[in-house]
């Protein structure tokens, strides 16, 4: 593989695992200096962005709660002054609250609105000021924007369709300037978080075109390929890789 990143500037937001941590090396491998954001396990962090400087990239962690629109702003700003700029957004901070409707606190509620929805359009806003012509925001969606089969899930379904018309709207207003905006919505993926071998996961794969979960380098690949040269034409496009859950 070349290194079609070589010499881009990015930042990924929840970084220190999962599909985050996936993207954060992907992006490395091909070249791009690479900062991310965690919240509460630096150790964590930490190895991630050593793994990414063993590959030859520049990279730092940096400590930022997605739900506090300032501390974003300021993890933002440490990107672009540690590495001259930004070229590369990639908002994959989220959390997925679950609940049913009789029970879901608005704490929840407004909890789940500013991780999911409000720090991706505050994380763009600030980054785009130090992006040039070339730029990318990538935001990290989910397939239950279009498709939730299970109770419990209106909230976070609801979180992550508002991405799409974020994106739609970015891509125009950014758009003129040569940044695209773009949203992934993976599906099941094999992650602490959801393990391909949990207890829901046989209901989740019962409902998919490909009986299987998918790799957190999958997803890093289609993220990938959105952060580079090849996908210039690309933008206010929703793709998603889910193994046919959504078909």
């Amino acid at each position: 593989m070349g290194q079609p990143l070589k010499g881009k500037r990015a930042l990924v937001t929840g970084g220190s695992r999962g599909i985050g941590a996936a993207i954060v090396k992907r992006l490395a491998k091909e070249g791009a200096d690479v900062a991310l954001t965690f919240v509460s396990k630096p150790d964590e962090a930490g190895q991630v962005a050593e793994a990414a400087k063993a590959l030859g990239v520049r990279a730092l962690a940096i400590q930022a709660d997605a739900s506090d629109a300032d501390a974003v702003i300021k993890a933002v700003e440490q990107a672009a002054n540690e590495f001259g700029g930004l070229d590369i957004l990639v908002n994959n901070a989220g959390i997925a609250t679950m609940g049913p409707i009789d029970s879901f606190s608005l704490a929840d509620f407004d909890r789940t609105f500013a991780v999911n929805v409000r720090a991706a359009f505050v994380a763009a806003q600030a980054a785009v000021k130090h992006m040039a012509e070339g730029g990318r925001v990538i935001n990290i969606g989910s397939c239950n924007a279009e498709r939730m089969p299970f109770q419990g899930g209106a909230v976070y379904a609801m979180s992550k369709s508002a991405l799409l018309g974020l994106v739609q709207g970015l891509a125009r207003d950014l758009g003129p300037r040569g940044i695209t905006v773009n949203n992934v919505q993976p599906g099941p993926v094999d992650t602490d978080m959801n393990p391909a071998n949990g207890a829901f996961a046989e209901s989740l794969k019962a409902l998919m075109a490909l009986p299987r979960y998918g790799h957190v380098d999958e997803v890093a690949a289609m993220v990938a390929y959105l952060a580079g040269p090849e996908s210039g034409f690309v933008t206010g496009a929703s793709l998603t890789i889910d193994g046919g859950f959504t078909a």
